[in-house]
């Protein structure tokens, strides 16, 4: 009784305690953005520990307890305002303030906010805070304090996110093919035909604001996804002209002995422009014929494209960028605002290691190389947008072009097809990568009315994509000296080949009807979302392929380098000459269209409890057109059609247990759609018995997810988060080895499985790292990690290419950690300095799966440390020194040891090379 009776007394004294205190609310205001909404400023009451920051509304809400005070409303590059206030107790006052750069000159601005403030990490933190969706984001702010210099590393700093080797990003284990990429808000393409999405190292983050991922589903995004999808806001405009230079140095990359293609050694190979000297000869036409080349014909088609590979030397990486943006006000109080920005780097990359196969269901070596690659990469990027904002609306134009390409020699040396006795087998292949990537895009925003409770959102993109490999060549002989081969005609010997895979169109559209009501003083509001999303792709793929033919017998000895003119010989003596034989599988073609809309329903459940619930109607229509090989070559095509209508529901909660803590829970069915390749009937070839094949009769997967989720933020620049979250996966997509055809070589595939699960946690916590002595003032930590197991269910059977009825998935990683430590500190108000240490590993994982016996190929963990400082040298110069992957761990890939039958050689590895650590120095004017 005695205890009731003071839980009782408690209770009162606490209810009393809080009807006691007295409430400010109000919204600040933008005075140079004709007093838009500001997000994120700082209100806090003058002589107290007592402050929030408003909200993506420009709303605030204090409760305290009765007095007088001093309100002080503030941003960074703004005037700090003060106004008396009153409070009363069990009263809420309401103060509405608009604040600008008042005194300050635009200079001072610059100077004193290097990055614009919307993308500040304490303003990004606060917004994950305050959404109810699951969110994680990463700003301009934080990208250039750890050194980021492309999107694709940005992400890895995002929980679960990991960065693979030429493979993209990994989200929770799940390859590429998983992901999906919006460019603010729009549906955007891949570049590539291998991948989901572009390939995120193009995007340099000087074009780039706010990353956003959603790695739980919400109607109005693309339903194609089940690890994450990525939203990269381009860079907001800010009064700025900025030129950067870079150079780079990595051990046992820059320095060392480099092979090239000799017509890419000169000025016009530098930027990356040899790719026309390497483009299919009119003289083979637009459909194959089977036609030879007489030496004439020859000699005129590859006058600028030769055998001949320079050595030289690597010299340093470099980079440049600039970036030129404005803001104007106009007399009738609108604004208008550009940027302007073009970037362009170089890296010379080389690779060294073994490369190896086995023998399905033998346990010999069937290949057993050493690789040595030397790749020259080009990156070029520009983004030009121009935007208009007026009371009720507002209207951008951005366009952005990508372009990267490749210039590679790849020599392998040893032997193939189990032949041990002959270990001198040189494969040498001259391959050339380009892609361009032009994407145009109308973005809107319209308030229907003044008091912003109708509005709607519009937008349009236009995107043209190529992809290409021309004249993709090899030469195979037996290596008798450092610098020659022998070598005779036929087989694989001096083959060609031509990939060409070009987006037609690719059309993206959003129309978003948004309507909020019942708002509270709080500023919170109900809100019903209704709209309309989608995409049209229509592409075209062709793979040709020549062989040089030999009339006559002839076995000779030849500089490798230097080859050229001994087979131009030989053709204009008429011993060897070029014939296209190219079957009617040349050419494929794939149009796919996407039509969704969806309806979102946000409502709030008093003060704590927030549930955004919505239903997402997809509707996809996927056509493969392709001729088989026996077919004929103008004869028709055969299809394979896929329609479907998909309902994918979704369900968002967000519990606030207290002011600063949230528990947050979704669930949702979503989909996944193969990556062009891996649907693609083309047999894509390499001369060392390796190839890949599509398979058009792959069905999307059905995923079924649920997450949980408890964050906490103790302060405005802290964060600790721990989650939940499973999956089920029905058809999922997954990469298989077979034999080759005639049971040699090794054939890369693409099946569905019959059921995956998933389950696992994620954690992430970023700390000041004066909670534990004041000594550490200066001192930050971020940790994230995601643990996870996963069981695949497959179609087991007399017919099935598996070993086991259950396996793990394949590309799945079991656990990854992702960290950083941040120093920051001054020399003076001018020289401020940030350095961290950043560090990043993912478990093993299966790269390929087994068959015939033979267990599966594994991606083993590779551990990346990285050192960054960035400095402000004077009030306009900035400098960064990074130190890149300081372990220089070896990579590695390997056969797994639960094989059916005896292994008979020494070592599992199959794939193995260093990257090196690599040294860069940027610096960069602010005029």
């Amino acid at each position: 009784m005695k205890l009731k009776l003071l839980i009782l007394t408690l209770l009162i004294s606490v209810i009393g305690f809080s009807q006691n205190k007295g409430t400010i609310i109000g919204i600040v205001t933008d005075k140079d953005a004709n007093n838009q909404s500001l997000p994120f400023a700082n209100v806090t009451l003058k002589g107290t520990k007592i402050g929030v920051n408003t909200d993506i509304d420009g709303k605030y809400t204090i409760s305290t307890t009765p007095g007088n005070y001093v309100i002080q409303f503030s941003f960074v590059g703004y005037e700090t305002v003060e106004v008396p206030v009153t409070v009363k107790a069990n009263e809420t006052v309401t103060i509405n303030k608009s604040i600008g750069s008042g005194s300050y000159k635009l200079e001072d601005v610059v100077v004193k906010a290097t990055a614009p403030n919307r993308e500040k990490e304490t303003a990004i933190l606060l917004d994950q805070k305050n959404a109810v969706v699951f969110k994680q984001s990463i700003g301009a702010q934080e990208l250039a304090r750890k050194g980021v210099s492309d999107v694709e590393e940005g992400l890895t700093k995002i929980t679960g996110i990991t960065k693979v080797e030429s493979r993209g990003l990994f989200v929770r284990g799940l390859e590429d093919r998983y992901n999906n990429l919006l460019i603010n808000e729009l549906q955007a393409p891949s570049n590539s035909p291998f991948t989901k999405i572009i390939p995120l190292d193009l995007f340099p983050t000087d074009i780039v604001g706010v990353l956003n991922v959603y790695k739980t589903f919400n109607p109005n995004i693309a339903g194609d996804f089940a690890g994450a999808t990525v939203n990269i806001e381009t860079v907001q405009a800010k009064s700025i002209t900025k030129l950067s230079i870079g150079a780079g140095f990595t051990t046992e990359n820059n320095g060392s002995d480099f092979l090239i293609h000799s017509d890419a050694n000169n000025t016009q190979g530098f930027f990356g422009l040899n790719g026309r000297d390497r483009q299919l000869s009119p003289a083979f036409g637009s459909v194959p014929t089977g036609k030879k080349l007489t030496p004439d014909e020859y000699n005129a088609t590859y006058k600028n494209n030769t055998w001949n590979v320079d050595k030289t030397s690597s010299p340093l990486n470099t980079s440049v960028g600039f970036i030129h943006s404005e803001k104007f006000n106009l007399d009738n109080g609108d604004k208008i605002n550009y940027t302007f920005s073009i970037n362009g780097d170089n890296k010379f990359v080389i690779r060294k290691g073994v490369d190896r196969t086995f023998i399905l269901g033998a346990g010999d070596y069937d290949n057993n190389l050493q690789r040595e690659s030397y790749s020259y990469q080009t990156n070029a990027s520009a983004l030009a947008a121009v935007n208009y904002k007026a009371k009720r609306f507002d209207i951008g134009l951005n366009s952005f072009y990508l372009r990267s390409t490749d210039s590679k020699i790849i020599d392998q040396l040893g032997y193939t097809n189990n032949q041990s006795s002959n270990p001198n087998i040189l494969i040498r292949t001259n391959q050339f990568d380009q892609s361009d990537y032009l994407n145009t895009q109308l973005l809107g925003n319209v308030k229907l009315t003044s008091d912003e409770k109708h509005t709607l959102k519009v937008g349009g993109s236009f995107v043209r994509t190529a992809y290409e490999q021309p004249d993709r060549k090899f030469i195979i002989g037996e290596k008798v000296s450092p610098t020659e081969i022998n070598t005779s005609y036929g087989g694989n010997h001096l083959n060609r080949q031509y990939l060409d895979i070009n987006g037609n169109y690719y059309f993206s559209g959003l129309l978003e009807y948004n309507y909020k009501f019942n708002e509270e003083e709080n500023g919170k509001a109900n809100r019903l979302t209704v709209g309309y999303n989608g995409f049209a792709n229509d592409l075209k793929s062709t793979y040709r392929i020549f062989s040089g033919i030999r009339s006559v017998n002839k076995n000779y000895t030849a500089p490798v380098n230097t080859i050229d003119s001994f087979i131009v010989d030989d053709i204009n003596n008429g011993i060897i000459s070029v014939r296209e034989e190219s079957n009617a599988d040349y050419k494929v073609k794939l149009n796919q269209m996407v039509n969704a809309g969806y309806i979102n329903y946000l409502h709030h459940f008093g003060e704590k409890l927030e549930v955004n619930a919505g239903l997402r109607l997809e509707n996809s229509d996927r056509t493969i057109k392709y001729r088989s090989i026996g077919q004929l070559i103008n004869g028709p095509y055969q299809n394979i059609n896929d329609q479907k209508l998909d309902f994918l529901p979704v369900v968002n909660a967000k519990y606030e247990l207290t002011e600063n803590s949230n528990l947050r829970f979704n669930g949702s069915k979503t989909i996944t759609r193969p990556v062009t390749m891996e649907l693609l009937p083309l047999q894509y070839i390499s001369p060392d018995g390796k190839s890949i094949l599509g398979n058009p009769n792959m069905k999307n997967s059905d995923n079924y997810n649920i997450d949980f989720k408890y964050e906490l933020f103790p302060k405005n620049n802290e964060l600790i988060a721990a989650g939940l979250f499973a999956k089920q996966i029905q058809n999922p997509i997954e990469r298989i080895f077979i034999a080759g055809a005639g049971g040699s070589g090794q054939l890369m595939t693409y099946q569905n499985s019959k059921e995956a699960l998933l389950y696992g946690a994620e954690i992430e916590m970023l700390l000041q790292l004066e909670r534990i002595s004041p000594t550490l003032a200066n001192f930050s930590f971020g940790l994230n990690t995601s643990l996870m197991k996963t069981d695949v269910k497959v179609n087991f059977g007399n017919t099935s290419l598996e070993n086991n009825p259950s396996r793990k998935l394949q590309g799945a990683s079991e656990w990854i950690i992702n960290s950083d430590l941040k120093y920051d500190f001054e020399f003076n108000e001018v020289m401020k300095n940030s350095i961290s240490l950043v560090y990043g590993v993912f478990g093993p994982r299966i790269f390929a799966v087994g068959s015939a016996g033979m267990d599966n190929i594994y991606e083993q963990p590779f551990h990346k440390l990285d050192f960054v400082w960035s400095s402000k040298l004077t009030k306009n110069i900035d400098a960064k020194f990074a130190i890149d992957n300081l372990l220089n761990p070896l990579y590695k890939m390997e056969l797994g040891n639960e094989n059916r039958f005896t292994i008979n050689e020494s070592s599992l590895l199959l794939e193995s090379f260093k990257r090196g650590r690599g040294f860069s120095l940027n610096l960069s004017y602010t005029f």
